[in-house]
């Protein structure tokens, strides 16, 4: 049985325990949380989990296998390696540092002493993205043409990292893996309505070597919620909205050919519509597939989907829209971070 610890018990630590301790082949033994109350409660229910409000208590407790780390961003960093120094696997929720170079600290540590980290990109074990990772693969919307993503609400704004940090870690995630070329740069322009100078609303665009192209948009300031990804490729095309109850994927048989017209010297474009297919997805939690693949790694010792060098790239870009943010959108080479 691997004994987990949680740092941190709101919204996503409430998820992350309920997974954890309906897991056969874990025992979730200590809870820490600053807030006494959310303890209290929890103790009425599990009285056997011990309860902290000091992280440091579970740190000391040498049966403990791993630490799963659900607090706030601007927190990841000391906290992963404190488990990290007390020779624990490590889950944290995303994104996994506010910095590269935290990331590449953290990555090294975990190296040296041999551990896991495994950062919660949920979105990376839901079902719809697992289909849609089979569907390019097998090459049925052919060569990838763009990612567009809109992640937009009216959502709580955060006090310690911009919405990109926030929103678009999600889908960066989800672009990094399902797509296999790399990127070169950044582009990325904010604005902040706040006295904080932290963005709520924020544009980004991610370039590559070929002819594909990724753009974000997120927002904390829009009236209605959206959860869109459009991935558009030469044959086909996907949508995936997040927030269908069922339908969440559909393909297009939809797209453009162009040629030339010599006479005329210019491009002339057929368009192309098709048929509609939505396929059958799996109905199984993201976190309960994550908790898997977590307690999975570390008895046989793999490392996971969302392993520390996948989460380190996507903390590049973000850092790297970071600085393009306070520069007024200049361009920023990945290669430079």
């Amino acid at each position: 049985m691997i004994k987990i610890a949680i740092i941190g018990y709101g919204y996503w630590g409430k998820n992350l325990f309920r997974n954890f301790i309906s897991n056969e082949k874990c025992e979730v033994v200590s809870v820490a949380d600053t807030d006494a109350l959310k303890l209290n409660q929890l103790k009425q229910n599990y009285p056997s989990v011990k309860t902290h409000e000091s992280f440091i208590d579970i740190l000391k407790v040498e049966e403990i296998d791993a630490v799963v780390i659900a607090t706030p961003s601007s927190t990841h960093f000391k906290l992963s390696k404190l488990a990290l120094d007390h020779n624990k696997h490590v889950l944290v929720e995303k994104p996994m540092t506010t910095s590269f170079s935290e990331a590449k600290e953290l990555l090294e540590i975990a190296r040296q002493r041999d551990k896991i980290i495994l950062v919660d990109h949920t979105f990376l074990y839901t079902p719809a993205v697992q289909k849609i990772k089979q569907i390019i693969s097998e090459n049925e919307i052919g060569n990838l043409n763009f990612f567009d993503s809109t992640r937009i609400n009216l959502g709580i704004f955060q006090s310690d990292v911009n919405v990109l940090w926030d929103l678009a870690a999600h889908d960066i995630s989800i672009l990094n893996y399902l797509v296999p070329e790399k990127p070169v740069s950044v582009q990325a322009i904010g604005i902040s309505h706040t006295q904080n100078d932290i963005e709520n609303i924020a544009y980004l665009s991610i370039r590559y070597n070929s002819d594909f192209i990724a753009h974000f948009n997120c927002s904390w300031s829009s009236p209605v919620k959206i959860r869109m990804l459009l991935i558009g490729g030469d044959k086909k095309m996907i949508a995936y909205n997040d927030l269908e109850p069922t339908e969440k994927v559909k393909i297009y048989n939809s797209g453009i050919s162009l040629k030339t017209d010599d006479e005329k010297n210019k491009f002339l474009v057929d368009y192309r519509t098709g048929d509609l297919f939505i396929p059958k997805l799996e109905n199984t939690e993201a976190l309960y597939n994550l908790v898997n693949e977590f307690v999975s790694c570390i008895q046989n010792k793999r490392q996971p989907l969302s392993d520390a060098n996948f989460g380190l790239e996507v903390v590049r870009i973000l850092d790297a829209a970071q600085q393009s943010i306070k520069n007024r959108g200049i361009e920023i080479l990945l290669t430079d971070i």
